[in-house]
């Protein structure tokens, strides 16, 4: 596939920390419970470390119990791309960022009790999180 965001791999280790480098263009999975963004629950938009694509609301994200950050859908079905994955032996489904080809985690149908039955389980290092500006409504 063809990605709007095209860089070299030294382009993308100077602009990534080594860790999100590791999970974004490597494929690796952060720790369980390690990331961030696990336990964040404000509003606000979650897009791509990497290239700065939105990827989901907050308003989709719940507490799956796995230890990443998990939505129940993208902000568009455009925003990613899913590929079959069978690197552990058994088949499971990739998401990617549809504008740079990164990796962000998996999704899996086990969802259950969400609208759409569906867990994305993301890297916290694949993502940036931009809170909803609330505060300078408070200061007024």
């Amino acid at each position: 596939m063809t990605y709007d965001v095209n860089r070299s791999d030294s382009e993308w280790r100077e602009t990534l920390s080594p860790e999100q480098y590791e999970v974004l263009r490597q494929s690796g999975t952060e720790r369980p419970f390690s990331g961030e963004l696990n336990d964040e629950e404000r509003a606000g938009l979650y897009t791509c470390a990497a290239c700065g694509n939105e990827l989901f609301q907050a308003g989709t994200k719940f507490d799956a119990g796995c230890g990443w950050p998990s939505f129940y859908e993208s902000i568009r079905p455009e925003a990613v791309e899913l590929l079959s994955d069978t690197s552990l032996g058994r088949e499971r489904t990739e998401v990617r960022c549809a504008r740079c080809g990164s990796h962000l985690g998996h999704v899996f149908d086990d969802g259950f009790g969400t609208p759409t039955g569906d867990r994305y389980c993301m890297n916290s290092l694949a993502l940036n999180f931009a809170p909803e500006d609330d505060e300078s409504s408070a200061a007024s």
